[in-house]
């Protein structure tokens, strides 16, 4: 009976962080809509914690002590690494702390969990299973981190012939490359354009169009997108034409997202060939040895 109330106060836990990261983007827009309708007609508190909700009080401070923790046992690991990871995963809404803190507090509770079983069980195989779950809670975030970050760079090489086509006409017309960019985010979407509306933003409140070039491809580990961030600071330098550039980025980049194509296409038959031995090859001799085989034992008589 202890055990079963123990794995089922593990399994909530574990339900309301998952709950809590999902949630984060949604209640932190909540959360800045309700400051910007009060602002200005909110009473100042008397005492530093007055007026703070649970959340403000309670779990912000455990996460970010919990966060210090994590940072403390992997050295190797800092706040602006995380936090461009998350930025290279489109999770700018998630904080560094709060990523750390569920990667813990997820570490923590797998190996409690683990822990409980070892204890009813007293096995090696328990203790395996223990050490499994803390390294599955710890690696879980960082690998749904990397796997968004991977699909998001793809998305991104995928849309940049495209987009480079529409700025290069946009120059050629006549537009300068900040209103280029203002058409290509009226005519297009996805995570390119994203980063591209977020360059924008930064140029338009002052930010010299080299920096903001810079971080875009800071957030995007792109090697094509790095490339024509080059490629327009070295043409805003020397003084070539932009349209030039764009056209000849754009046939650039359309050469080797085909030529990634074709490597895609030539490794598919090396990744199907494991799954066909596995589950194809056998049913295929059941039919057709198994008629022979049962000739042949009704001959030997076995």
């Amino acid at each position: 009976m202890l055990l079963l109330i123990i794995a089922s106060g593990c399994v909530a836990a574990c339900v309301y962080v998952l709950t809590q990261v999902a949630t984060q983007p949604e209640r932190d827009r909540r959360s800045l809509v309700r400051r910007a309708t009060r602002y200005g007609a909110v009473r100042v508190a008397a005492s530093r914690d007055e007026g703070l909700s649970l959340r403000e009080r309670v779990l912000v401070p455990a996460s970010a002590r919990l966060a210090g923790l994590v940072l403390r046992m992997n050295r190797r690991e800092s706040i602006e690494q995380v936090q461009q990871r998350l930025l290279a995963a489109g999770m700018s809404t998630v904080s560094p702390s709060g990523f750390l803190a569920a990667k813990g507090l997820l570490g923590g509770v797998g190996g409690g969990f683990g822990f409980v079983i070892f204890l009813s069980t007293h096995s090696a195989m328990g203790f395996v299973l223990m050490i499994g779950l803390v390294a599955l809670g710890w690696i879980a975030p960082g690998y749904v981190v990397g796997s968004r970050a991977r699909r998001r760079r793809d998305e991104v090489q995928a849309a940049l012939p495209d987009a480079l086509d529409l700025l290069a006409v946009s120059v050629e017309a006549g537009l300068g490359f900040d209103a280029a960019i203002s058409k290509l985010t009226d005519h297009m979407h996805g995570p390119l354009i994203d980063e591209l509306g977020l360059a924008l933003t930064e140029m338009r409140v002052g930010e010299a169009r080299q920096d903001a070039l810079k971080k875009l491809s800071a957030r995007v580990d792109s090697p094509e997108l790095s490339a024509f961030v080059r490629a327009i600071i070295q043409a805003d330098q020397l003084g070539i034409s932009l349209g030039r550039i764009l056209r000849v980025q754009a046939v650039d980049t359309r050469l080797k997202r085909q030529a990634a194509a074709e490597e895609k296409a030539m490794k598919a038959p090396i990744k199907m060939l494991f799954p066909t031995v596995i589950f194809v090859f056998p049913a295929m001799f059941i039919v057709v040895l198994g008629p022979a085989m049962i000739s042949l034992s009704k001959v030997f008589g076995f």
